[in-house]
């Protein structure tokens, strides 16, 4: 079985400042809920944790601040955003017209190297005993499927987009995984997915993406 980290490490293929460094650990923790919703965010308290200054840590809060994931408030700090249910309309609107674009494009336009990556992720995935999985190592498989699908699209902004709204989708699904009872069957999705992208399928793609999103949603809404 292939390790399973965090996307954004991964796919990076130049050494991270630390801010950057900083960013991708922060985004992790809030995304992950393991900064929970609406608690204060102490930038010492990180900047020891990460083992760097503060200023790497405070220029990364500024660049989560713009993806919705923390807030601040004149003279009373630095927050994690709560989670609210209400917002999966919104994000779900978007992520039905994007994901299925970028599942097309990806299938259409990504190099062989990339496509075999993909295909090798497929098979991976295919094999796994995804009800095996703890809840954590579940989400990193989501976030890393994802993000191949975005980086291999071909199209840095619609990537960086996708991934922000894919963020705030993952913070409400860590929220209700533990009450989802076909989890493995979301997961599962992603092989038919990737292959579909790996094999240059463009309308298998489009449609695994847009039926993965709307999927996505139903579950959700079926259990609150």
């Amino acid at each position: 079985m292939l390790p399973v980290t965090a996307a954004p490490q991964e796919l990076q293929s130049a050494p991270m400042s630390l801010a950057e460094r900083a960013y991708a650990d922060i985004q992790d923790r809030l995304i992950m809920l393991e900064i929970p919703p609406m608690a204060p965010i102490d930038d010492l308290a990180l900047a020891e944790s990460l083992g760097i200054g503060r200023t790497p840590v405070r220029e990364a809060l500024k660049r989560l601040e713009v993806d919705r994931l923390v807030v601040s408030y004149p003279r009373r700090g630095t927050f994690a955003t709560g989670v609210d249910i209400t917002d999966l309309a919104h994000i779900s609107e978007i992520r039905v017209q994007l994901e299925p674009l970028a599942a097309r494009r990806a299938a259409e336009k990504a190099p062989q190297p990339v496509r075999t990556k993909i295909n090798e992720l497929a098979e991976t995935i295919a094999g796994t005993d995804v009800r095996s999985m703890a809840r954590n190592e579940l989400m990193q498989w989501d976030l890393r499927v994802h993000r191949e699908i975005y980086r291999a699209a071909g199209n840095p902004h619609l990537e960086d987009t996708l991934v922000r709204y894919h963020n705030l989708a993952t913070r409400i699904f860590c929220l209700f995984i533990d009450r989802m009872t076909d989890f493995d069957r979301h997961i599962g999705e992603h092989a038919g997915l990737l292959r579909a992208v790996a094999v240059g399928d463009g309308d298998s793609a489009e449609k695994r993406a847009h039926a993965h999103v709307v999927g996505f949603e139903k579950a959700i809404r079926a259990i609150i």
